[in-house]
This record gives C-alpha cells, structure tokens and sequence, in this order.
C-alpha cells in the first residue's frame, strides 16, 4: 500500500513548536554560535530575516507553492512488504523522499533557504556538499531563482560522487573541488566558511544541514519538518495508529531531525538514529559522532565530536559521502542526552548488505546514506516482531552510489569504471577484502 495524501503543508513546519532553543540557540548544553567576528552579523541578519519570513504569508504560500508544484511533495509512505519478510516480519514503512525532484530530502530545506536569499537582496549562494545531493539542490534552487552558485566538495568526494558533480555543472554551479584535511565533507565546509567571510555582502550561505551557528540548526530542522508532519499524518490516515518507531540516517543529521521532531511529544514512539560505524566503532575508522565522540565545538556549535585528547578533529571514513562528517547537529545531542532518541552504530558492511536487500526485495535503489536506515530498522524489526510498524525515512535515492556499489558487489568489468580506486574495504576481521560479493 502506497499512502501520498496528506494535508500537512511545509510552512506548517515553520509555525514553531515547544520544543525550540533558547534565546543564544543552545538545546540545553548544546548548540550556541561559535563563530568569527566576521560572520556574526551575517548570522545575526540570517536569524532576523528567518523570523519574518517564517511569520510571512506571502513568503509562506510561495514556499508551499514550490514544494508541491516543483518538489513534488507531499512524498509518500510505501509498505515494503517484501522487506519486512527479513526484519522478523515487522511491518516497515518507508517515507519517500527519494522521490522529491532532485532525489532526496535536501530540496525542502535548499528551497526555503533560497527564497530567505532573494529575501534577503543576495546574489549569490553557496554551500558545502559531501555526497552531492545538497549541492545539486542548491544548484537547481540557484537555476530557478536566477542566483549565481558555488559549491564547495572534498576532492575524495568529487571522484566517488562523480554523477553528482557532473549535475550541478549542468546546473550552472561551479564546484570547487577541496583539496586541504582529509578532503571529505569537513573540509568542504571549512571553505564554505572562508568564501563567506569574504563575500558576505552579496552572498548566502545554505549550510546543508541541522548543525552549525544559531539559526541554522533550528531553519534547517523547520524546512524539513515537513516530512515528519506528512509522515505523521499519513501513517494515522492509513493503519489507524502511530508508528512503533521512527529511524532515520544520521550524519549531520538534518533528515532525521525533520522526520523526528513532530513525534517527540509521542511517548510511546521510538526514535532511533542510525550512525556510520565506517569499518567497526572499535577500529577508529568510523563517523559516528555520538557512539564515539565527546563534547566539542565544531563549524559554530557546540555538540558531539570526533576528536582527539588535544580537541584536534579526527579524520573519519564511511563508504557513504553524505555520513562521512566527524560531528553532529546539537539538537541530535541534546536528543541523546535526554534519551528521548537513541543513536546506534551501522557499518559499511551491513549498510551495503541493506542497500542490496532494498533493491531485490522492492525494485528501490537507495542512497547508501538511506541504507544505513534500512539496515538499523530490518535489525529492529528482528527485535519488535511482527506486530510492530517501523517507519523509515528514505532520505534519497542511489543513482549518485551505483559506482560505489558496482565495486562493492564487483557486478560489472572493473575495465569500464573509471580508473580512481577507492580505498579497500575490510572484513569484520580487519583483513582487506578481495573478490566479487554476491549482490
């Protein structure tokens, strides 16, 4: 059963809610601005503007007018029967958001950031992007509103998500290729944030996630608090009763916080976010932030961070781009502290297991930052049995992983990728693994 109706609008997501942060933007302990002089009254006009905006009824009939006749929302929710057979027979339903034009959630959160730029009077936005899909909506936003674009992404990045880099110069952006840290998402925003302080005057940046200086954590989560509010309303309309659980990928975190937070007030709904364990928590080669980190300040706020004693970043690794960050939004941590959301570690391995699962078992190609999801839910599902409902935000579609996954299952001549070897993937043994997997 396929579910799409639904009357829950995206400016709905910007009407506020109890569950806002203070005055400075902390979530309790977490969250705040930790940002260069330089930048403060760029983010203070930011945070002024939002406020008007979101109170805005022209600006909030133009941001539903887009999501429905350009983004294409409201997404459904699908049964995924087939799949359910392998989590202990749970039924697990799927939020769709891989079917939003452009192919992820990303587009809700770029589109309402891009009418605060004409609002605004800037010219010209940018943004960082690890596996792609922010940047793409951002330059599809940018073609739209006619606004000059530049994205930002780790060198690592541009060769595994090669499709997505070729889409946003069709779209007219420039991407600029990071070659400075481990040139992975963190170093791509590292530049974000330098172009920014030097262009300020003309340009917006459409930070990509639910982290960052106050407001961003909080407009971020507002713009995608659509999907939940669908979501919610959707799985009421169709089974009569909530969802047992609600999970969702988590790297920076901005599509879990969307499909979380208008369940928050429902005690008896799970919350669980699925965390890229790279090769295993315990090798150190991983980007789950709240499994393995400790508090730090990161990209302007307060939250949890990989780092080392000395409170340098660590490099992370994840075979997913889009999970591939060494933080965490401060709201995910504030989640955590509270217990009202657990966060759990998924590895390269069992992500990629899903990602193959989901295709045979329902004709669907996730993204690999999805198949974390899918994976922690067919583990859940195992653990609730079979009167239990899952839902599972689906966050984006695979098109940009199948050359990740082409080598992974070794299914087509190695002669016919292109020549840039990724680094070799380990067993759960550490040893480095060779051969074709049966996809």
């Amino acid at each position: 059963m396929t579910s799409a109706s639904t009357a829950s609008t995206a400016s709905q997501g910007l009407a506020g809610t109890t569950h806002e942060p203070d005055d400075t933007g902390h979530f309790g302990r977490w969250g705040g601005r930790y940002m260069p002089e330089a930048l403060i009254a760029a983010v203070d006009e930011v945070a002024a503007e939002y406020e008007k905006a979101r109170h805005d009824p022209a600006f909030l009939a133009e941001l539903d007018r887009l999501q429905r006749d350009y983004a294409g929302r409201p997404s459904p929710v699908t049964d995924a029967r087939r799949l359910s057979e392998h989590a202990g027979g749970a039924r697990i339903l799927l939020k769709r958001e891989d079917l939003n034009h452009t192919g992820s959630h990303k587009i809700n959160n770029v589109l309402g950031q891009a009418l605060l730029t004409k609002r605004m009077g800037k010219t010209r936005v940018i943004a960082e992007t690890g596996a792609g899909q922010h940047g793409v909506a951002t330059a599809t936003a940018a073609a739209l509103m006619g606004l000059e674009c530049m994205v930002y992404m780790g060198e690592v990045d541009t060769e595994r998500q090669a499709l997505n880099v070729a889409r946003m110069r069709l779209l007219g952006a420039e991407v600029v290729p990071v070659t400075t840290g481990s040139r992975t998402l963190k170093d791509a925003l590292n530049e974000a944030y330098r172009d920014w302080v030097a262009s300020v005057g003309h340009t917006h940046y459409i930070l990509g996630t639910a982290a960052g200086p106050h407001p961003f954590p909080m407009m971020v989560r507002d713009f995608h608090r659509v999907i939940g509010l669908e979501a919610r309303e959707q799985v009421l309309a169709a089974y009569g009763r909530l969802p047992d659980a609600v999970v969702a990928c988590v790297g920076g975190g901005s599509n879990a916080i969307g499909i979380f937070h208008p369940f928050l007030d429902d005690a008896d709904v799970r919350l669980i976010g699925y965390e890229a364990a790279g090769d295993g928590v315990e090798t150190g080669r991983h980007a789950a932030s709240i499994t393995g980190g400790t508090p730090g300040a990161l990209h302007g706020a307060m939250s949890y961070l990989l780092q080392d004693e000395d409170g340098q970043t660590l490099e992370t690794h994840s075979i997913s781009a889009g999970l591939d960050y060494p933080g965490v939004g401060p709201e995910h941590a504030f989640l955590a502290d509270s217990g009202r959301a657990s966060y759990e570690p998924v590895t390269d391995a069992e992500a990629m297991e899903a990602f193959r699962l989901l295709c045979r078992t329902e004709g669907i190609i996730p993204a690999i930052e999805s198949a974390h999801a899918i994976a922690g839910a067919v583990r859940l599902g195992k653990t609730l049995g079979p009167e239990a409902t899952i839902l599972v935000n689906l966050s984006g579609r695979g098109d940009k992983d199948v050359d990740t996954a082409a080598r992974w299952f070794g299914v087509v001549d190695p002669e016919s990728l292109p020549t840039e070897e990724p680094p070799p993937a380990e067993d759960a043994d550490g040893a480095v693994a060779s051969g074709e997997r049966e996809l």
